[in-house]
């Protein structure tokens, strides 16, 4: 467990972000940031949340050469860019496997070839559970192939996996912004499943407090596991959201769907094995789904 907060790490100076536009990847910037670090964001797309002492670096990360110009000067990259809806992922194979492993390779040549100092990528708890199709497959290769690149090349990595984040800057593929979102614009909560799955969730903001501070280098070459220590049953959740909205909202449970999602958050049998990383001052989850609301009734979305 975290008890204090880590200052800038003086080894490194410049960061490099992929999906840095993105959920996760825009707060661990403003984290960085904060702390000192020059950040580069690098991403498909403009970031919405860029600040005035980030770079953007727009980029199509199968773009082989521009990648390697941009990882020449660097010091640490954070990999988080990937499809990363299972469902989404299930529906195009080929893509997945261009997004979120090929490009890693990318990624990986660049930082062997310039010495990059770290290498830290996002994974899932997904990674070997018997859930998650091709996302949790590509994930996996992603994990096998860093550990190669580190046996071989002499590569310093860190591998975090993540459970359920939520909380301001995501959107409807995320559970908790969608279960939200419903209360707000339908009045009413479906569930495709009976509500008995647990889960443990995460506030994006300690995720990233997580994330910055694994640049300690006691995190070297380690696999470490970001879920959060919030756990609660999807109805209990459900329930809490209802509460919110002073139980005006109405809850359905429609039959579980085909879709490969598992009943409790995994701990299956992995030959690598990674230690669970928290921060002491965590959002409370009551506080973190109020939050949540707010931000989504202030965008005013249909």
């Amino acid at each position: 467990m975290i008890k204090k907060k880590l200052k800038k790490n003086k080894k490194y100076n410049k960061i490099l972000i992929t999906g840095g536009s993105g959920f996760l990847g825009s707060h661990l910037a403003d984290e960085l940031s904060s702390s000192g670090y020059k950040v580069y964001i690098l991403d498909n797309k403009q970031s919405s949340y860029l600040k005035k002492n980030q770079t953007m670096v727009i980029c199509d990360l199968l773009n082989r050469k521009k990648i390697d110009q941009i990882v020449k000067n660097i010091d640490v990259v954070y990999h988080f860019s990937a499809i990363s809806d299972i469902s989404e992922a299930n529906k195009d194979f080929v893509k997945t496997v261009e997004q979120n492993i090929l490009s890693t390779v990318y990624l990986l040549e660049a930082c062997v070839k310039y010495k990059i100092k770290r290498f830290i990528f996002a994974s899932s708890i997904y990674v070997y559970s018997e859930y998650g199709g091709i996302y949790r497959s590509s994930k996996q290769s992603c994990e096998l192939i860093i550990e190669n690149y580190a046996k071989l090349k002499n590569l310093k990595f860190t591998i975090l996996r993540f459970g359920s984040l939520y909380g301001r800057r995501s959107n409807n593929n995320n559970f908790i912004y969608n279960l939200i979102h419903q209360a707000i614009k339908k009045k009413n909560i479906i569930r495709n499943g009976s509500g008995d799955e647990i889960r443990n969730y995460i506030h994006v903001i300690d995720a990233a407090k997580c994330c910055k501070i694994i640049l300690n280098s006691k995190y070297e070459n380690s696999y470490q596991i970001l879920t959060g220590s919030q756990t609660t049953k999807i109805k209990d959740l459900m329930k809490m959201v209802r509460e919110i909205f002073n139980k005006k909202i109405k809850i359905t449970y429609k039959k579980k769907t085909n879709e490969e999602h598992y009943e409790i958050t995994p701990y299956s049998y992995s030959p690598k094995f990674a230690n669970k990383l928290s921060n002491e001052d965590q959002i409370d989850f009551g506080q973190g789904l109020i939050d949540l609301a707010e931000y989504i009734s202030s965008k005013n979305e249909d």
